[in-house]
């Protein structure tokens, strides 16, 4: 038997335990939630392709790329600028939530 059958029968029989006693069986964890270190990445990731982005508008219309539209070029600006502040802001809070814990006695 595998480690995975083991895993499955024993988690039946927690269920069916919760069961007998009156209780309602405990929700397995999902197998496929998505790891914080991963969305932190992926939302970095998202921040820094926006500045790109706006960066490459901006250029485009320096250079005077009749393609480039001042209006599009602002909004991606304000936008690339927002996303920051927020990652920023997230950031903050990240830290301050970390030096909490550390400062807690155990």
């Amino acid at each position: 038997m595998s480690v995975q059958g083991i895993d499955q029968l024993l988690g039946e029989l927690k269920a069916m335990s919760s069961l007998a006693a009156g209780q309602q069986p405990a929700a397995a964890p999902a197998a496929d939630t998505p790891d914080f270190a991963d969305l932190l990445k992926s939302s970095l990731d998202q921040v820094n392709q926006m500045q790109q982005e706006s960066q490459a508008q901006q250029a485009a219309f320096q250079a005077g790329d009749p393609q480039a539209d001042l209006q599009e070029v602002m909004v991606s600006l304000q936008k690339a600028s927002l996303s920051f502040q927020t990652m920023v802001q997230v950031r903050n809070k990240l830290v301050s939530a970390y030096q909490e814990i550390m400062n807690m006695q155990v």
